[in-house]
């Protein structure tokens, strides 16, 4: 009889292991990421534009088709430093690692944070500055800066969703974004939906489309089992 409430308990911990799976995948969908500055650091976006040497969260505070909008905070999580748009980048080789790269700056001067990579991914988020400290990073580093013409100190978060982005050149003058985000090549490139189908008059079987969400499911397996322990365990009581 102890085997039977043994199976029991067995069904019901599965139980509660299947209802817990989903979790373990937020900080992959966000990008959640803790980074130690050894050295102050200069950030563009809506709020403080310097930080400190220190420990920060970095974490996709929303995602769209060509722009993201990446939000800093303090090692806590308790205060939002600032909040970027940044422009996917790519790149050929992802590393298992997190990979920040800056914007070499004249001595004595803080660095300026140009991209973020976040470990096993091909796309990366490079950082978009008000277009002012744009062209004047571009001067002094000799390279294209990406700029945009929303002023970013008194700008409310929402308005970093449809702000206009450009690339400026060391001489102010805008080029190509090109120049400065890494377009991915064919294979990589994310794929577009297909257009609808002709209607066609021969019947053909074919797999319905995956775009439920597993949970239903999930719970309903759950429910399942924890009935079958209840069972289980209801048997072994009457078998004593």
């Amino acid at each position: 009889m102890k085997l039977l409430q043994g199976i029991g308990i067995v069904l019901c911990l599965a139980v509660l292991c299947v209802l817990a799976v989903p979790s373990a995948t937020a900080d992959d969908w966000n990008r959640k990421t803790v980074i130690t500055f050894s050295g102050p650091v200069e950030v563009p976006g809506v709020g403080q534009h310097s930080l400190p040497a220190g420990t920060y969260v970095f974490k996709i505070l929303d995602s769209q088709s060509d722009r993201h909008i990446v939000q800093i905070s303090n090692q806590d999580e308790t205060k939002v430093l600032t909040v970027v748009l940044a422009i996917p980048n790519y790149r050929l080789k992802p590393t298992d690692k997190t990979v920040i790269t800056f914007r070499e700056r004249p001595a004595g001067e803080p660095e300026a944070l140009r991209a973020w990579f976040y470990p096993g991914r091909e796309w990366g988020e490079e950082f978009v500055y008000a277009k002012s400290r744009a062209i004047e990073l571009a001067k002094e580093t000799n390279e294209p800066v990406l700029a945009t013409s929303l002023e970013l100190d008194t700008a409310p978060v929402e308005a970093l969703k449809t702000a206009p982005v450009e690339a400026v050149a060391p001489t102010g003058e805008p080029i190509e974004m090109a120049k400065v985000v890494e377009a991915p090549p064919v294979a990589a490139a994310e794929p577009t939906p297909a257009p609808a189908a002709e209607p066609t008059t021969v019947a053909a079987a074919a797999p319905l489309p995956q775009t439920a969400s597993p949970l239903p499911l999930i719970g309903l397996i759950g429910l399942l089992m924890i009935g079958a322990g209840f069972a289980v365990s209801a048997f072994s009581k009457r078998a004593v």
